[in-house]
């Protein structure tokens, strides 16, 4: 058994030979023209084409890039591709026929892989290409408008002459960014992204400005699922939950300087000519590290013709279809990316021709062993290819790294604050390996998972909504939230507090497949993590916290607890049997009245149905929910049956001089606490970080 080959995807470092690697010469003059002579498209030209690879039958998405106007898909086939492989209005090219286009890259391509679309590349190009949409089958184009979302323009009458917004240069030592956060998904990060940067969420206090007209590769964000690692798709949901994340599509385009640089994907990117030579997809690196190593590389080499990556809005929806792959396949790709980037911003070349720097670069890479000597010859062999078929290198130019940098005054700067979009995802720091915080995330994530939270919102939600799905939504399979006026763009539902629990009847409906219902306001903090051994199947109130729940005695001048009272009585007489029978069991007289704060409850599926019944009682009848909660609970079930859970809350009547006196990451819950603004929201996540030391990455 060769054992090394076993292990050649889990660690590249250890199949990659530790030989010297022979340089290799190429007389660029003698390379003979290659023509088209095998397939029934010798003729056919078109300047801009769509590449796929395909390994099954065509999907939905695919029929649609297949009918985008101006555009012809290029579809390339692999070892698992049906033999009956057919969609009209494309070409797809077999493994027999990318065999017959004499190829030199061919020799060194898997037949199982999706870098084959390196022949596929070569094909448009030979067959008149300017544009290449580099795509895959489950992307589908928003609006079925590549011209709507990309630069297809870059000089013409069609091109778009104005100034792109650009990343500031100032700090040279920041050398990669995540996109996402410009996009409005700071908690998201991009697969590629070093996982020593996941916790940089916060935004640019600043941005420059660039012309446009050299975005020779133009990188798209994709909504629904992005492109994420394997360490963000496995502990941010539960296993049979799909991704469905949205980035803002306002926010404007956002171009990468020298030194600076960002993920990159085959999935939704568009390459211009001058940059063709840099779609070449490695060959001796796993193939989900195949296209980020892609991006990598050309970025660097982009420089040397003096273009620049830019990162657009939302281009494509792409679908979850929750098939992940095991982090193994990415491990060699985390192990080494923090390395690479840091090695191509300090790599330098004295070459004049340009494609004698890209074989410099790859010879180099393999010596630093980001991958290995055949990714040599490969590159040997594409550009020799590209030659072939017409290709011809751009002119070198001088880079601006190396030349002293202009200040950035106060004028040249541009302010730009990303949009909050919903999400329910966490950025994290790790290195290596799931560590033991992201553990315990997906311990409490997978408790409550199919738990939805409903929080109201007594404070200004414009400020603290996004803040509290935030916090919340990782741990809960959704947060609703309510408050007294409604605000579509935060999601944010009408609600009156006074009545709330008239509302949760529609939410239990919408979320039939929930197990429970978490009530928190806004003015309570929730520690999650002391919930673990909580009984979802059970009702958790705060019966046994005794500022919470208090008994009032209905002797003496108290008409509203009077009238309440009246009203408990009515409602009580129409219960069912065994609701009835529990509630007379709990109270034991009807001269007092039970009062709870309810500021936080749970309700399990178990008594949903019951809960429900209730608020059907209750109807128009005006019962305040200090009162119907109670009411309802010990109808539902009997206060010994209540889980204990939130028995060792800590409450006070009236907040504490300081919230930080108040709190305790030991107890389940605190109260009061006030939140009504950002700032407000960062101390108290602070303040939690002693119980999740997570949340650190949020502020």
């Amino acid at each position: 058994m060769n054992i090394a080959a076993n292990y050649r995807d889990i660690d590249i470092f250890m199949s990659i030979s530790q030989q010297s690697i022979s340089s290799i010469e190429i007389d660029w003059n003698s390379i003979k023209s290659l023509r088209d002579t095998s397939s029934q498209y010798a003729n056919f030209r078109s300047e801009k084409w769509v590449v796929v690879s395909v390994s099954d039958y065509p999907s939905d998405s695919l029929k649609r890039i297949a009918r985008i106007k101006g555009w012809q898909t290029l579809c390339i086939g692999n070892s698992r591709t049906p033999k009956d492989w057919s969609l009209k209005g494309t070409i797809f090219l077999s493994l027999e026929q990318q065999a017959l286009l004499g190829f030199r890259i061919v020799e060194f391509l898997p037949y199982d892989s999706f870098v084959r679309k390196n022949v596929g590349y070569l094909f448009a190009i030979q067959h008149g290409a300017k544009k290449i949409f580099d795509a895959d089958n489950r992307g589908q184009v928003i609006d079925d408008d590549l011209a709507k979302h990309f630069d297809v323009e870059l000089t013409g009458e069609g091109a778009r002459q104005e100034t792109i917004l650009q990343y500031s240069h100032e700090n040279v030592n920041r050398t990669v960014v995540n996109p996402y956060i410009h996009f409005g998904q700071r908690s998201v990060w991009p697969r590629g992204l070093p996982l020593e940067n996941v916790g940089e969420i916060g935004h640019e206090e600043y941005y420059t400005e660039v012309f446009g007209g050299r975005q020779f590769i133009q990188q798209g964000i994709s909504n629904g699922l992005p492109d994420v690692d394997s360490v963000f798709y496995f502990t941010r949901k539960t296993p049979l939950e799909a991704f469905d994340i949205s980035f803002d599509e306002r926010a404007p385009k956002v171009a990468l300087p020298q030194g600076m640089m960002v993920p990159m994907n085959s999935f939704n990117t568009m390459y211009h000519s001058s940059a063709f030579w840099g779609l070449m997809l490695p060959v001796s690196v796993s193939t989900m590290a195949s296209d980020v190593m892609r991006g990598y590389w050309s970025q660097r080499l982009l420089w040397e013709i003096g273009g620049y990556v830019v990162v657009y809005p939302p281009t494509v929806h792409r679908y979850d279809k929750i098939e992940a792959y095991p982090f193994s396949k990415e491990k060699d790709l985390h192990v080494n990316v923090g390395r690479l980037i840091k090695f191509l911003i300090s790599w330098r070349s004295s070459k004049h021709r340009m494609f004698e720097k890209i074989l410099q670069l790859s010879f180099a890479m393999a010596e630093e062993k980001f991958w290995t000597e055949k990714d040599v010859k490969f590159t040997a062999a594409w550009l020799q290819d590209l030659l072939a078929v017409g290709y011809q290198q751009p002119r070198l130019m001088s880079l601006e790294i190396d030349r002293p940098r202009a200040s950035i005054g106060h004028g040249d700067t541009k302010e730009f604050v990303p949009q909050k979009v919903p999400s329910v995802h966490l950025g994290v720091e790790e290195t290596g390996t799931v560590s033991y915080e992201i553990g315990n995330l997906i311990h409490w994530r997978k408790k409550f998972g199919n738990v939805v939270m409903i929080m109201f919102c007594n404070g200004p939600v414009e400020r603290t909504a996004l803040e509290w799905r935030l916090l919340y939504g990782r741990i809960f399979k959704t947060v609703i939230i309510l408050s007294r006026e409604k605000n579509v763009d935060l999601a944010v539902e009408e609600g009156n507090l006074d009545h709330v629990y008239k509302h949760l009847p529609k939410i239990f409906n919408r979320y039939s497949g929930a197990e429970g219902f978490l009530f928190l306001q806004d003015d309570t903090v929730l520690n999650y993590w002391n919930l673990l051994q909580a009984d979802e199947s059970k009702l958790w109130i705060t019966d046994k916290v005794s500022k919470s729940w208090t008994t009032v005695s209905l002797k003496g001048d108290l008409d509203w607890f009077l009238k309440q009272a009246d009203l408990v009585k009515k409602v009580v007489g129409m219960m069912p049997a065994h609701l009835q029978i529990n509630y007379k069991e709990a109270m034991k007289t009807d001269q007092t009245l039970t009062i709870c704060s309810s500021e936080i409850f749970y309700i399990s599926r178990h008594f949903v149905e019951d809960f429900v019944n209730l608020v059907n009682l209750v109807g128009d009848l005006d019962i305040h929910y200090k009162v119907a909660i109670p009411m309802f609970f010990v109808s539902m079930d009997s206060p010994q049956n209540f889980d204990s859970v939130l028995n060792n809350m800590v409450y006070k009547r009236k907040p504490a001089s300081t919230n930080s006196t108040l709190y305790s990451a030991q107890a389940t819950a605190v109260h009061p606490w006030s939140v009504s603004s950002e700032q407000e929201f960062i101390k108290l996540i602070r303040i939690m970080a002693e119980g999740d030391p997570l949340l650190m990455e949020l502020v």
